[in-house]
């Protein structure tokens, strides 16, 4: 049977035939999908949309944890990839730090602090950020960023972290001393220090991450910082239906 005037969702393309299992079938696209599945899966994206967990987001809809779980994974998998596809090299002035996420041993904070991720974080000011989960915060490792995700000659901002020394032979390089940057308006890193509070604010709610899946999760800040004045709920929309991977 024809479905005339329907547009196919994943392609744009009109007319769809539906089947006698009550899925349809778009000749263009040449797949067949549950319009009921897609009207659920889009429901459960405007949650995360919303910021709302896993977990309560299958209350609300009367679905089983695991399968909002997994879509949530699908849609942080999606926006590493959009990320990646929209990157252009950060440029200007650029400010540049690491934090650390996780761990809830007692002790020290910041560097050297037990059982916590390194992040690294490069912000454009007045733009966008890019983050990467990194094993450690050594010159070579946050050099190597810096020269693959911002132009050389920019003018960088940074703390007087050792790993950064060096930084003067890719561009000017200022060193931040938060003691010393009073009455210096443009001498700070309040920008990136700013995501980084950003972030942490919301990785409150998850009650714990696994190491392995940080990535995933850091890029979902990155991605909510960056479209933070833009309508989100179209763009992620957009986003998985390009990138996400297919969930039954």
């Amino acid at each position: 049977m024809y479905v005339h005037g329907c547009k196919c969702w994943f392609c744009g393309n009109y007319g769809l035939s539906r089947l006698a299992d009550k899925r349809v079938w778009c000749s263009a696209w040449r797949r067949k999908y549950s319009l009921s599945k897609l009207k659920r899966d889009l429901n459960v994206l405007y949650y995360f949309y919303l910021e709302v967990s896993a977990r309560e987001c299958a209350n609300e809809l009367s679905l089983s944890y695991n399968a909002v779980a997994a879509r949530y994974a699908a849609y942080r998998k999606a926006i590493v990839k959009y990320s990646e596809q929209e990157f252009k090299k950060l440029r200007g002035l650029v400010e540049a730090d690491e934090s650390y996420f996780g761990g809830k041993r007692k002790g020290n904070r910041g560097r050297g602090a037990f059982n916590k991720q390194a992040v690294f974080g490069i912000l454009e000011r007045d733009g966008r950020v890019y983050t990467a989960v990194v094993d450690n915060v050594s010159a070579a490792t946050l050099f190597e960023h810096i020269k693959q995700k911002t132009r050389k000659g920019s003018v960088f901002y940074t703390d007087d972290f050792k790993s950064y020394k060096d930084l003067k032979q890719y561009g000017k390089h200022n060193k931040v001393k938060h003691s010393k940057t009073f009455g210096k308006a443009h001498n700070h890193i309040n920008g990136i220090e700013g995501f980084w509070s950003y972030a942490k604010e919301r990785f409150h709610k998850y009650h714990g991450i696994n190491k392995k899946n940080y990535l995933p999760y850091v890029k979902e800040m990155e991605f909510r910082f960056n479209h933070r004045n833009e309508p989100l709920y179209p763009l992620l929309v957009n986003t998985t239906r390009q990138f996400a991977p297919k969930i039954n």
